[in-house]
């Protein structure tokens, strides 16, 4: 696949590409983290406490995807079926004489064991591999989870920064003059504000949830991107191609985002890997403070927080640890391989 899109590629972004897959260390953990991102895009076919599929007297079910009650398999009540309880399973592969394929991991991020041997948290054990949290759930079920969360918000929050810190970068330094100094007064200002404190306060004004913290936490990371582009857009401006464009009548925003832009490009592809890594980190952060995502969400950092609570049940807190050393590690080396794929000195 690298070869192919390396194929359709000018020969100084091939160059870039070979550059990149030369970074041993960088091009692995780019398909190790797709790897780990893209099964957990499948969570609820990994970890659920409803089965894949169900077989009952002839037909097929598929609980995974669609509610099914007691009634549907012979039973005396309109309610869910609960598929972990012994007298369902008994209706589905004794009396109906079909069959149950579950998932890999028998329990979804907010499924309770209420058959745990030893009160919660319970260590680790064929049942729970990494063992239960202080409410029964399984460990491992809200690790997949949460990592699917975390990388999905950092995801949605690295490229809307990007955008909104590329058109503000743009806009100053091409205008450069009042605008430029009025809007770096701004920035100064808004920069020079303690944000953790303000995403706390504003994330306990209003009940926290995914696009609120979203939009919340995009009103200071936007930030990181303008001096990269404005600097770019600076010293493009006046460059001979752009002042032959300007000649040509071609107006502001075609001589800014197609000509100029292409070149700020670079750096700032340079910069949106650790922006992702920050954005991982700050979710973390809140949520391990409780100011985060809803309570009861599978949260990374939430895992943290309860590693802290139960210092008895150290699984919890090394299960935390492992998970966010190994993605922020694996980030990280993306980040240098791309930062050395488009370093001048190794591409001209």
């Amino acid at each position: 696949m690298m070869m192919l899109i390396s194929g359709k590629l000018s020969p100084l972004n091939q160059r870039r590409v070979e550059n990149f897959k030369n970074n041993r260390r960088g091009y692995w953990s780019l398909w190790i983290f797709l790897t780990l991102f893209i099964l957990s895009l499948f969570a609820e076919l990994i970890a659920n406490d409803d089965p894949l599929i169900v077989s009952y007297k002839g037909d097929l079910y598929f609980p995974v995807a669609t509610e099914y009650t007691e009634l549907t398999y012979g039973g005396e009540f309109e309610s869910p079926a609960d598929y972990k309880d012994p007298y369902i399973q008994n209706l589905i592969e004794n009396e109906g004489q079909g069959w149950i394929l579950w998932p890999m991991i028998h329990y979804s991020y907010n499924t309770i064991n209420y058959d745990l041997p030893v009160p919660a948290p319970s260590p680790p054990s064929w049942d729970n591999p990494l063992g239960t949290d202080d409410q029964a759930r399984d460990v491992l079920a809200r690790v997949i989870y949460g990592f699917r969360i975390s990388v999905l918000f950092a995801v949605v929050l690295t490229l809307a920064s990007s955008v909104i810190g590329i058109i503000a970068g743009a806009v100053q330094g091409y205008y450069g003059g009042k605008v430029d100094l009025f809007f770096q007064r701004f920035i100064e200002i808004w920069s020079g504000l303690p944000v953790l404190f303000l995403l706390i306060i504003l994330a306990s004004i209003v009940e926290p949830n995914f696009w609120w913290l979203l939009g919340i936490m995009l009103l200071f990371s936007w930030m990181q991107l303008v001096d990269v582009v404005r600097a770019e857009f600076l010293r493009g401006r006046n460059l001979e191609y752009v002042r032959a464009a300007r000649a040509l009548g071609l107006n502001n925003r075609m001589i800014m985002f197609r000509h100029i832009l292409p070149n700020a490009m670079v750096a700032t592809l340079t910069f949106m890997p650790f922006i992702f890594n920050g954005s991982v980190v700050t979710l973390t952060a809140l949520d391990f403070l409780g100011f985060g995502l809803p309570p009861g969400s599978p949260s990374l950092g939430e895992l943290v927080a309860q590693g802290k609570t139960n210092l008895h049940a150290p699984w919890l807190g090394i299960t935390a640890f492992m998970s966010l050393s190994i993605m922020l590690t694996l980030l990280i080396f993306i980040g240098e391989a791309v930062r050395d794929a488009f370093d001048p000195r190794k591409v001209s």
